[in-house]
Order: structure tokens, then sequence, then C-alpha cells
């Protein structure tokens, strides 16, 4: 009886060392991969990290000598921006075109014919929209782009052109018909002249590139810590 007590008691500390013993083998794996997940993790943000200064130190080196700078390193957003490259998404086609009204009496005539006043304001509503690219006649519309009237025409990236003007813009299609036609919206305050302004939705449409160069003389970019 009492080796029968004295066995079962060997079996349970058996168990029980046993136990232990699989409890500090399986924290010790768990560890173990643990570091070896960080170490992978810090290898991976390192090699990132090397290449992007490689990137950036290639398109200071582009920069320094004038030569074009490429689209494999810049972000997909800042190529869009920048307008790079073409485009294509779903969005709307906006066709903007002179009063067919006849004025009246004494009527300034330059109501009722489109002015790059009301062609920013429409661009600046597509914006407030949302709308991630835009174009007027074919020319791609990015932050140095000036719209402004010459004579008759009205000139965007200094290429001039005349109504219809057709606006292309990518975006939430619905959002940016919308910010169009709110009441005492753009269409609704150019109507009152008889200025046509037509909307169409697209599922798909596609957005030309910037085809100007810029040429930075003054502004110089400034690295992250150099800020004065």
């Amino acid at each position: 009886m009492l080796s029968l007590k004295h066995t079962r008691l060997s079996i349970v500390l058996a168990c029980f060392i046993l136990g232990f013993m699989i409890a500090i083998q399986f924290h010790s794996t768990q560890n173990s991969l643990k570091y070896l997940t960080q170490y992978q993790r810090t290898e991976e943000l390192s090699q990132r990290l090397l290449q992007t200064e490689r990137e950036r130190d290639a398109l200071k080196e582009q920069i320094k000598n004038g030569t074009a700078v490429q689209t494999t390193n810049l972000t997909d957003s800042a190529i869009v921006e920048a307008g790079i490259s073409a485009v294509e998404g779903p969005g709307i086609i906006v066709t903007v075109a002179d009063s067919s009204k006849k004025t009246m009496g004494d009527d300034n005539v330059n109501l009722y014919v489109v002015h790059d006043e009301d062609m920013l304001r429409i661009i600046n509503e597509l914006r407030a929209a949302g709308a991630e690219a835009i174009s007027i006649n074919g020319q791609r519309v990015v932050a140095t782009t000036e719209i402004r009237c010459a004579g008759p025409t009205v000139s965007v990236n200094n290429e001039r052109s005349a109504p219809p003007f057709e606006i292309k813009a990518i975006g939430d299609p619905k959002a940016l018909e919308n910010s169009l036609k709110m009441r005492g919206g753009v269409i609704e305050t150019l109507g009152v002249w008889g200025i046509k302004i037509d909307v169409s939705t697209k599922e798909q449409l596609t957005i030309p590139a910037y085809n100007h160069a810029n040429d930075f003389k003054y502004a110089k970019s400034v690295e992250k810590g150099e800020e004065k």
C-alpha cells in the first residue's frame, strides 16, 4: 500500500517536473521567435531607410545637375499632385460656354462671356469637393498653373484656348457634380447671364500629364532639420 502511494507520488512529481520543463521550453521558444521577428523587422526597416536615403541622394543629384526627376523615386500621391504622369479614374467632364443671350440696352457684354475668374471658381469648387486631378482643354492643372484672361481667350499654362472649355476632374463623380450644382453655386450664378455649364459623370476618364518644365530659380528644397 505504501509502495503504491509512493509510486503515485513519484508519478505526480515527475509530471510536475515535466510540465515545468515544457513551460520553460515553450517560453524560451516564444522569446526566441519574438526576438527573431523583431530582428527581421529591424533589418527590413533598416533596408527601407537605406533605400530611401539612396533615392533622396539621387534626387538631390538630379536636381543639382538639372536632370529630369525619375518618377520611380516619388510616391504615387506626389506623382499625381505634380502632374508628372497621365492619370485615369472616375470623375466628371464640365463644359463651359459663353452665353447665347442677346445683350439688352447698355448691358456690359463682358458679363455674358467666360472669364478667368469664372474658371478659377469652378476649379476651386472642384478641388474643395475632393478632385484629385484636373485639366482644362487638355492642360493639366498643377500648383504652378496660371489661369488668366488673354484678350478673348483664357490662358492655361501659357497656352491660349477659347470657349467652349472642357474641364476634366477625377474624383467622386457625385460629390464633384454636387459642388457645382448646389443652390447658389457656380452653375446657378453664371446661369443668370446665360453662361452654359454642362456636367456629365464618367466611370472612367483620362487626364494628361503636365507637359511644361518648371524652372525654379529662387525656391530651394530644405532637408529636415535644416529649417531656419
